[in-house]
């Protein structure tokens, strides 16, 4: 028997279902370029915003610079609120918050180890150090301070240094950089405990002095935390009684029968302070900071949204 014939009404189906695979194809295509070219312009517009963000926050900071060099008796002001500063024809407002430089233990007197000068410093902040380690049950507190060590004296930089004055320094000049320090230590140690200590309440990030005796705390503007580890004093104790900027640290540890070392802390008032920067634009909240130091407003350092 022969074969039927095919015939051309019979093979129409099938040109038209090849031609409706290509079409929703180029559809796909189409639809999956026009959604990289959305992305795209949405980033372009990000970054327009944040590079004019970048512009007027540099305006506002010439304008701070300005304005400090004019305020007597800042500091103590600045501490104990966040304040608002406006431009003269009142159109644009930020708000400005500043802590004390050295309320801490600088990280980087743990390098200071094979310093006769700097003997005291040293101790204190490898007894700090050993109290976080053994109150918080740290897995490798070896490798840590291996770490901090070898960035302190700039052996090896496990963080990359976008700023230029930061390239310039060794040590650990930033919380920023030592939370990178802290999250390739957690990574490499296995070690979630890393991440919930209060770091802050008990080490500052500033460089360390050439004369030994500027290397200080300002104590009367620490935390109750490094109060308390410091001079072995109970925390319920040191939490009800210590008030911060009023309280004098020395007269606080006598009373309460602790050993005051006149070596670590500043005696008398440190005008030197880090201030951070908020303020709006295009809707949304941007922020940059910068240090005071003895009158001199420098290191400014954008950070975004």
């Amino acid at each position: 028997m022969d074969k039927p014939v095919q015939t051309i009404a019979s093979q129409v189906p099938q040109k038209k279902g090849f031609a409706l695979i290509i079409t929703l194809s180029v559809l796909a295509v189409i639809i999956a370029l026009t959604s990289v070219l959305i992305g795209y312009l949405d980033i372009v517009r990000r970054d327009a915003s944040y590079t004019k963000a970048l512009i007027q926050g540099n305006l506002y900071y010439a304008d701070i610079q300005k304005r400090f060099k004019k305020l007597k008796g800042k500091h103590q002001v600045l501490y104990s609120k966040s304040t608002a500063l406006n431009t003269p024809d009142q159109r644009f407002s930020l708000r400005l918050h500043c802590r004390p430089l050295a309320n801490g233990i600088n990280i980087n007197w743990l390098g200071e180890g094979n310093n006769q000068r700097m003997v005291v410093q040293y101790n204190t902040a490898e007894d700090i150090f050993e109290n976080i380690v053994q109150n918080y049950s740290l897995e490798d507190a070896t490798m840590l301070k291996d770490m901090l060590l070898e960035e302190i004296g700039g052996k090896k930089k496990f963080v990359q240094k976008e700023q230029s004055r930061l390239r310039q320094k060794n040590g650990i000049m930033s919380y920023k950089q030592f939370e990178n320090i802290l999250s390739k230590y957690q990574f490499e140690a296995d070690d979630l405990k890393v991440g919930k200590i209060p770091w802050k309440k008990f080490f500052v990030f500033n460089k360390i002095e050439k004369e030994s005796s500027k290397n200080v705390m300002d104590g009367n503007y620490l935390s109750v935390d490094l109060i308390s580890m410091l001079f072995n004093l109970d925390l319920s104790t040191v939490k009800e009684d210590w008030k911060e900027g009023e309280t004098r640290l020395k007269t606080f540890v006598s009373n309460l029968g602790g050993e005051y070392t006149p070596a670590l802390f500043a005696q008398k008032f440190l005008p030197q302070s880090q201030c951070e920067v908020s303020y709006g634009y295009a809707g949304e909240r941007f922020k940059f900071k910068f240090v005071d130091i003895q009158g001199e407003v420098k290191n400014f350092e954008f950070y975004g949204k």
